[in-house]
Order: structure tokens, then sequence, then C-alpha cells
């Protein structure tokens, strides 16, 4: 892959597995300096540094539901590099309710799967505005879903949650330009372990049933994010599915 991000300076919060660490990875490649955030899995997110390309890459703890932390990550950052390029939001969480169990989805649920994909989501993008504003073209990408809009997924606060992103990524946009582009990617059902339980098997059911008749990998889903960084530059506000053709 070219250098086409040299010295840029990229955070992906969630950045320990899957689609987060799928996308420090073609970020690294392209020349930019990766700052991993995760929440829980330090040894995950440090085994991750070794495998990026070039140097100068970081990983650092933060937990997106709790915005004091948000800021001193975001500090932390600025005092080591003094600048911030890309900002990719690929954190959050979900516990699987069936849509018709309207007792199994309980408040706390909902308050956590709203917290961590959409309070959190935001709160990033409040303590980081400031410094990916000073870069002059900058760009966030918000790791939404296909479910804000088909109304399927793991849960009915999920989608619910997904949608508030996908409005926050619209107004957002609308907000912060022209300093800063922002988008949602939105994945369809994609083979990580991201939602508890769902098997290799169900995974591939589901790709076999896409008008593509192909799984979703974390690697697509970070292409999508890559070439929206760097190769969609008239683009903000809107979603970049990747799903196979699953949400048609």
């Amino acid at each position: 892959m070219s250098m086409i991000l040299t010295d840029k300076v990229a955070l992906v919060v969630g950045g320990s597995g899957g689609i987060g660490a799928a996308s420090a990875k073609l970020l690294a490649e392209a020349g930019c300096k990766v700052v991993i955030g995760y929440r829980s899995n330090e040894a995950k997110a440090k085994s991750l540094l070794q495998d990026l390309s070039g140097t100068g890459h970081r990983a650092l703890h933060v937990d997106v539901m709790d915005s004091a932390s948000i800021i001193a990550l975001i500090a932390e950052l600025k005092a080591d590099y003094g600048r911030l390029d890309i900002l990719v939001n690929s954190a959050g969480t979900t516990t699987p309710v069936a849509h018709a169990d309207l007792d199994g989805l309980t408040d706390e649920i909902i308050d956590e799967v709203f917290a961590s994909n959409v309070r959190g989501v935001f709160a990033t993008i409040r303590a980081s505005a400031e410094l990916l504003k000073a870069s002059g073209d900058a760009v966030i990408i918000n790791v939404s879903s296909i479910a804000a809009f088909k109304g399927f997924g793991s849960s009915v606060a999920y989608c619910g949650a997904k949608a508030a992103l996908d409005s926050m990524t619209h107004t957002l946009a609308l907000a912060l330009g022209p300093e800063i582009r922002i988008l949602s990617v939105s994945p369809g059902m994609v083979a990580t372990d991201f939602v508890p339980g769902r098997t290799r098997e169900q995974v591939e059911k589901a790709g076999a049933a896409t008008p593509l008749k192909k799984v979703v990998e974390a690697e697509d889903v970070a292409r999508a994010i890559f070439s929206s960084v760097a190769y969609l530059t008239h683009s903000t506000g809107t979603r970049i599915v990747v799903d196979a053709g699953r949400g048609l």
C-alpha cells in the first residue's frame, strides 16, 4: 500500500480487536502513526502494536462510557503527537435480545448500549474536535451498522443506538465542516466476536443468503474505512454500507 497518509496521526477507539484492529493495520501501512484506544484488553492492544507497520504507534487506555477517561486520552495524545488527523470510533457494546422480548430488554441494557454506541462516540468527538479542526483536513469515521435503517440487529436498543449514531454523523457533518469530514461506515453481519454467542456457522449462513453470497470480514470493513479516509475526500455526513447486499 502506498504511504498516502504519511505523518498523519490516527486514533482508533476500540482498536484492540475486530474492525478496529484491522483498521489500525491499514492506517499504519499507509504511513499513519496510530494510537490504539482500548478499554479492557491491554495485552491484545500491545500485541497489535507489534504487528503495525512503521513506528510511533501507541496503545492507550480509554473507557468511552467515562468522559474523564476520554479527555485524559486526548490530552496524552496531544502531548505526545501535537496533532490528530483521523478518528475512528469503533468501540461499542451490545447484548442480544430478541426484538419481540420486550421484558428482556431491560433499562440497564438500553442504557449501556446507548452509552457505548452514542454518548461515548459524541464524548470522544467533543473531546477531540479542537485538535481535529487544527489539522484542517481531518476525518471522523463512526462504525455504525445496517441495523440503523433495516430494523434487524442484536436488539431493538442496538438498532436505535446505531440510528442515533447515523443521525449524529449527519448533524455533525453540517456543524464541523469544512475542517472535518465525518462518515458512518455501516457493516452488515461481520465475522467477529462482537455479538456474544454468535457462531461462525451463523455468519456464514447469513453471508450465503446475501446477493453477493459473501461473508463480510473485519478486513472488508477496514478497507471501507480506509477508503473513506484516503479517497472519499468530497464525501461527508453520509453512510458507506459494507454488507454484501444483505440490507437490500
